[in-house]
């Protein structure tokens, strides 16, 4: 029966044994520490990864439409200016049809434009994104933002702006903030600028730095007159209910608008190459740190070689006793398994807890540092994230277990095979 009691007892004493009893408690403690450090950085890498992921989509669909639905430009009949977007009755027929669609849970009309916004001598670039208060508070990180103030009830008496707009401005709540569209009054003498005041009622951080530094949210009524858009709407906001299956609601979705034409701009579009430039470091990664588990689960095999030179006489005793080949071999393979098992066991708790109490870890890694470790208008997000999932922690113990396994079968293989006359001869 292969891995007998006494073959576990005889690889447990080895194990154990002291330095001058020609064992490798060292070896074997060195072996330990190097997997458990390499798995719990790879799992603490993996965390961190899927938890980046997680946030940064988790913010775009949350503070975002799955699907922008737009209309092409249309010439007035009139001969005046080309129309742009939907008028009020395709846009209440196609809101309605889009949430009849199964796994549509959202269908929003939306007034869109870049103004800048002043306020106490500073300017800032905005987009401004006229909604009704219905369809603003629907949104899920609008709904429960990462930090807010103000009244939302009070919306539709003022605008709702990102947290990086209002320091930007260095404006908070109650205090007016000045609109400016270069698109404005048409007059004898060209078209001058529109300038209109609008009380900040709310302060919202999604938690996307590229988010909260521009977004501005104004009644639907409000922007359309601001934008010059009265009875028009310039795209409807769709969100379904699996954001990561947003392909499959392309068809529906032109189905539903019948005779209307429309482009369809998703948030994979938009967002597509980042992501996959983030699958790509993430696997590179996850290659490097199965290299740096290689290398530590080496040391078990240097350990199982000294171990096997030491115990060359026991193996020529075993041997002569009426020991076969396969249980010297799984005896010394037990002995690399066990450390490789051990020193996996202690990564996946250490690197557990690094994923759990990642936050204060950080915080006191940014303290020691002085602070700016994190800066958000380079990786977007506002705090470092960790998401830690059954299969990534699967995956490291595996590769761990499985690259110690490996290892400790070359020096097991070659004790097995030592001569017994000639091992007892020579010792």
């Amino acid at each position: 029966m292969p891995f007998a009691p006494f073959e576990w007892l005889i690889a447990w004493r080895y194990l154990r044994a002291r330095r001058t009893e020609g064992g490798i408690s060292v070896m074997t403690w060195i072996s330990v520490l190097g997997i458990a450090l390499s798995v719990a950085a790879l799992i603490a890498t993996l965390a961190v990864r899927s938890g980046f992921r997680h946030e940064f989509v988790d913010t775009i669909v949350g503070a975002n439409p799955h699907v922008t639905v737009q209309a092409p430009m249309r010439a007035a009949e009139n001969g005046g200016a080309n129309l742009r977007g939907f008028s009020q009755d395709e846009s209440a027929v196609l809101t309605s049809a889009f949430k009849a669609i199964s796994g549509v849970t959202r269908s929003a009309a939306v007034v869109r434009g870049e103004v800048m916004a002043s306020a106490f001598g500073r300017n800032a670039g905005v987009q401004i994104y006229g909604m009704s208060a219905e369809d603003v508070w629907s949104l899920p990180r609008m709904a429960a933002p990462e930090s807010a103030f103000g009244d939302r009830s009070r919306y539709g008496e003022g605008i709702a702006i990102g947290q990086g707009v209002a320091r930007a401005l260095g404006i908070k709540v109650g205090d007016k903030v000045r609109l400016i569209s270069p698109d404005g009054v048409r007059t004898a003498f060209g078209t001058s600028p529109r300038v209109k005041a609008y009380e900040v009622v709310y302060i919202f951080s999604v938690g996307r730095w590229d988010i909260d530094r521009v977004r501005v949210f104004l009644p639907l009524e409000e922007a359309a007159s601001f934008f010059n858009r009265t009875g028009r709407v310039d795209e409807i906001h769709v969100s379904v209910a699996d954001p990561e299956d947003i392909d499959a609601f392309t068809i529906p979705l032109i189905r539903a608008a019948n005779d209307v034409p429309i482009f369809l701009w998703s948030w994979r579009d938009s967002s597509g190459a980042f992501l996959q430039a983030l699958e790509v470091e993430d696997n590179v990664m996850f290659v490097i740190l199965a290299i740096l588990v290689l290398i530590a689960t080496m040391n078990i095999t240097s350990g199982l070689i000294m171990l096997v030179k030491n115990k060359g006489r026991d193996i020529g005793i075993l041997r002569t006793m009426g020991l076969s080949e396969g249980m010297v071999l799984r005896i010394f393979f037990l002995c690399g398994a066990l450390i490789g098992l051990v020193g996996t066991c202690i990564g996946v708790v250490l690197g557990t807890l690094f994923a759990l109490y990642i936050d204060p870890i950080f915080a006191f890694v940014d303290w020691i540092a002085g602070g700016g470790v994190w800066d958000p208008s380079v990786r977007y997000l506002t705090r470092l994230p960790a998401r830690l999932e059954g299969g990534d922690v699967l995956s490291a113990a595996g590769l761990a277990l499985g690259l110690s396994f490996v290892v400790t079968w070359f020096p097991a293989r070659r004790a097995a095979r030592m001569n017994p006359v000639d091992t007892l001869r020579y010792e």
